[in-house]
């Protein structure tokens, strides 16, 4: 059953079309990832379902309600965790708690929820005292305070150490065990490659991919991505643009650091070493890998970063 149904949902600031025809649907007890670079109107959908912000035209319903006219029935149902949230510096972490709490009518016990976000033991703690970690932390709790039903994530672990954001995955798939709908945005890959059933990959207010992220990875089975850092040479000059104009995959450089993704990795990998040791060099750093989430992503979106440095089978 679909819990968020988005269609042709688009919002304009101005000449500025944040969102433009954009469509996707969220199932009961999924976690649903909307990628994308600053700017691609992620920020403007989720305020658009959480009711915070109004839409030109298209259809919205979260729950079976339209969250532009929705009342305090809606907001008593789901949680939001925003990429930074104000806290009254003088409350301590149970008072916040108790505080916002109050305003649903499904609470869940302070205790709980403290130990749920790893803040056992902090209740009593002014929220000027913690630290920058633990005061994210804190607006986790405050976004499951009231037991919602589809939660909310805007970047939920930023700030958070390696230790923390495994914790906070551990949590996160606990949510999902108990059947809550999260909605999450994230800018890392491992974080949306462990948590997400499904991603739609936004771009200039459209979807440009959308899937597991397996699907989203597609042919990334077949190819392999070979690594190392360029050597000290004119990358145009000629027997560099020769060497390129050999390999059969994608090439690019990104500082300083070349790249192929290739399906004939042996022929590359052979074409490579054997220029290298040509021209009395080294491919330092060398590695070869299959590609992750986050290389196809940056792939889709046009990341910006890579230099063409030749032909060789693709465009950067």
């Amino acid at each position: 059953m679909s819990v968020v149904t988005v269609t042709d949902l688009a919002k304009s600031y101005g000449t500025v079309k944040a969102v433009n025809g954009l469509s996707f649907t969220v199932e009961a007890g999924e976690v649903f990832a909307l990628l994308g670079p600053n700017g691609a109107g992620k920020s403007t959908v989720v305020e658009i379902l959480e009711g915070h912000r109004s839409r030109d035209s298209g259809e919205v319903a979260v729950l079976g309600r339209d969250p532009g006219s929705a009342g305090q029935e809606y907001r008593d149902r789901i949680g939001i965790v925003l990429q930074e949230a104000g806290i009254e510096r003088e409350l301590t972490v149970r008072e916040a708690l108790v505080h916002y709490g109050a305003c649903y009518s499904r609470r869940r016990p302070v205790d709980e929820v403290l130990d749920l976000v790893g803040l056992t033991g902090l209740g009593d703690r002014r929220t000027h005292q913690l630290s920058g970690g633990q005061k994210r932390r804190v607006d986790l709790a405050l976004g499951l305070i009231g037991d919602p039903e589809v939660l909310f994530l805007d970047e939920p672990t930023t700030g958070f150490d390696p230790s923390a954001r495994r914790q906070s995955w551990e949590m996160i798939e606990g949510l999902k065990a108990l059947g809550t709908t999260i909605l999450l945005t994230s800018h890392y890959m491992d974080e949306v490659q462990v948590l997400a059933d499904r991603v739609a990959v936004v771009v200039n207010g459209r979807i440009v991919a959308e899937g597991t992220p397996d699907e989203l990875r597609g042919r990334a089975d077949h190819e392999t991505i070979i690594r190392f850092r360029f050597p000290e040479v004119d990358a145009n000059s000629g027997p560099v643009m020769e060497m390129l104009g050999g390999l059969a995959g994608r090439t690019s450089l990104r500082n300083g650091v070349f790249e192929v993704c290739t399906e004939q990795p042996t022929t590359d990998l052979n074409l490579l070493t054997q220029w290298a040791i040509g021209h009395g060099g080294a491919l330092e750093g060398l590695e070869a890998t299959t590609p992750t989430l986050e290389d196809v992503y940056l792939e889709m979106i046009g990341d910006g970063h890579g230099e063409d440095v030749g032909q060789g089978g693709g465009d950067v």
